[in-house]
């Protein structure tokens, strides 16, 4: 995984383990949302780009912090203007 559980956790300032699963299943989700994105199914590209382990880790941040008012529009928005320069024209 691009991003681990700890330095996610160090990234949100989390130092108790009580949300340890619910990182982790935004890890997932953050890395299926930008490789969405960025329109890739292929992991070593994804985790090539340069911007992918930042938009993972703003993703992650974002859903964890807005967990009940989440904007998801907002969300896509931001994330395909920090992915666009990686987004392929079709899967």
């Amino acid at each position: 995984m691009i991003v681990s559980l700890e330095e996610m956790k160090q990234y949100l300032r989390v130092e108790y383990d009580d949300d340890d699963s619910l990182i982790q299943y935004l890890l997932l989700s953050a890395k299926r949302i930008c490789m969405d994105i960025i329109r890739t199914d292929d992991e070593e590209r994804f985790n090539a780009d340069e911007n992918a382990k930042m938009a993972m880790m703003y993703t992650v941040a974002y859903l964890y912090e807005h967990r009940e008012d989440a904007d998801h529009h907002a969300l896509m928005i931001t994330l395909r203007a920090l992915l666009f320069g990686s987004r392929q024209e079709g899967f």
